[in-house]
């Protein structure tokens, strides 16, 4: 049997338990990098941002990023980890091209946060306690930028670039424990935890939390064991998942694959997997390496860091609203219900909702935006609703136009198609398609004429007093007009012209 084979998910879940265990990069948006003065900006020109330190010349000395510690801090603390009052750095030794010093410079038995857990609710309310092992700081690798291949990646590429400009970024690693007994849901499960993460180290304020630039990375680990065994089974890690709708996919691609390898008889290889978006597939990278091939060691050039009760709780001090509070804070402030508010948050859209209210619109205009319009479009394209690019002004803007009568909500939809195509601002849009409503009485008389001339029947039905047969007159004008009619006026004319009192 091939190792690409896969049995069905379902089929997999009656034979095996998944155990996962995530390791979830967070980069930190402080403005020098984790041990060098180099700015830390993303989108500069290659090898622009950029010092002796970070290339790991000769005879240089690092130096810990405050910020950066006391962001890792705030982090353990809203991991519910405990803060070790003493931690230290270490070198993790290998050879990569991206790294220029030939060592990452990490913290190994030493994390500065441990012991720590996250109740991540599921899409029905479930809750599920994932137990974190550590929190430790640590510096980016740079970016390889692979060429001349198919998929971008280094296989069959004909050469590679290097930009060192990430090399030196401030990372927090958090590792959880063994996930267990999450059973079908993992895959569900995975995306939660992931997303619960990423909301809150942007609530902190400590990293841009933006998936697609990489300031959020997941290393999904997963294994299985049949049904009733208690040793852990043979693990793989996909390395680099950077959505949620990823992380999701990915862990459940490698259940099935795992299964079908299982059921030949075949043993799973520890390695690490690449995951490839298009596929929705994983393919093999290098075997996995264990702790002792790093060859770890005290970084001799940087002293412990030493963080003191004192600074620890004045830190907790300027912790933000916790996440879990600040949702239900919100959900009461716009008067949703718990299916309408889960379904926002399963959707992604909480804070987008939460920044189009800030800008003018109403908690239920928000909600028919991004919910009906937004959410229905990005699932239709399959990504996540932020990767439309849709912004909260232009939304307010949008509904603006709706609601001053300048178009009807099926221009509307129009229009939005226009902004996600990349023709500008609505105004602009519905300029260009001329999409405005036609309300002047001229036109509209002329529509409604025709309507009542192919109708006549229909007309006799609203003279007798059934005045709900007018819907089929106003079809016929919306149609006559490409649905640019102001319904509500056509309705005022026709009762008019018939002599009828609405």
């Amino acid at each position: 049997m091939s190792v690409d084979t896969i049995l069905s998910f379902e089929e997999a879940m009656e034979k095996y338990d998944p155990v996962l265990g995530f390791e979830v990069h967070v980069e930190l948006n402080t403005k020098t990098k984790m041990f060098s003065s180099a700015p830390n900006v993303f989108g500069d020109d290659p090898n622009t941002n950029v010092n002796e330190v970070d290339l790991g010349l000769p005879g240089v000395l690092p130096v810990v990023n405050k910020a950066a510690v006391e962001s890792s801090i705030k982090i353990g603390l809203a991991l519910n980890c405990k803060i070790a009052e003493s931690c230290r750095f270490a070198r993790k030794n290998y050879f990569y091209p991206d790294t220029p010093k030939n060592f990452q410079t990490s913290q190994y038995d030493e994390p500065i946060a441990y012991d720590g857990y996250l109740d991540i609710e599921l899409e029905d309310g479930t809750v599920f306690r994932v137990e974190i092992e550590r929190a430790h700081m640590e510096e980016d690798a740079g970016k390889l930028t692979h060429l001349g291949g198919a998929a971008g990646r280094i296989q069959g590429a004909d050469y590679s670039l290097v930009d060192y400009n990430r090399a030196g970024v401030p990372l927090v690693e958090i590792v959880t424990k063994p996930i267990e007994g999450a059973g079908s849901r993992a895959p569900e499960l995975a995306k939660a935890y992931v997303a619960a993460v990423r909301e809150i180290v942007k609530n902190l304020g400590v990293s841009d939390a933006r998936m697609e630039r990489g300031n959020v990375r997941c290393d999904a680990n997963v294994s299985l064991r049949p049904h009733g065994q208690e040793r852990f089974g043979i693990r793989s890690e996909t390395k680099n998942v950077n959505s949620l709708r990823a992380v999701e996919h990915a862990v459940r691609y490698e259940i099935q694959r795992h299964a079908a390898v299982l059921d030949a008889g075949q043993p799973v290889i520890q390695e690490t997997r690449h995951w490839h978006e298009d596929t929705r597939t994983t393919t093999s990278g290098r075997a996995k390496s264990d702790a002792d091939d790093y060859r770890y060691f005290p970084e001799p050039d940087l002293v412990p860091v030493v963080a003191s009760r004192e600074w620890v709780e004045e830190l907790r001090a300027t912790l933000p609203e916790p996440p879990a509070e600040r949702r239900k804070r919100l959900k009461e402030a716009w008067g949703y219900s718990d299916l309408e508010f889960r379904d926002v948050v399963n959707a992604g859209v909480m804070d987008s909702i939460e920044e189009t209210i800030a800008a003018g619109a109403s908690a239920s205009v928000a909600r028919k935006w991004w919910m009906g319009e937004i959410v229905g479009r990005a699932k239709t394209a399959d990504v996540d609703p932020a990767e439309l690019g849709v912004s909260p002004r232009t939304i307010v803007e949008l509904n603006g136009l709706v609601e001053e009568g300048k178009i009807n909500n099926k221009m509307a939809s129009q229009v939005l198609d226009g902004v996600l195509a990349g023709e500008g601002t609505p105004a602009e849009i519905v300029e260009k398609r001329g999409l405005a409503v036609v309300s002047d009485d001229g036109p509209l008389l002329e529509a409604i004429d025709a309507a009542l001339a192919a109708q006549p029947d229909v007309a006799e039905k609203i003279r007798g007093g059934k005045v709900q047969a007018i819907g089929a007159i106003v079809g016929g004008v919306m149609k006559a007009t490409r649905g640019q009619a102001d319904a509500g006026r056509v309705r005022e004319l026709i009762l008019e012209k018939l002599g009828v009192e609405g």
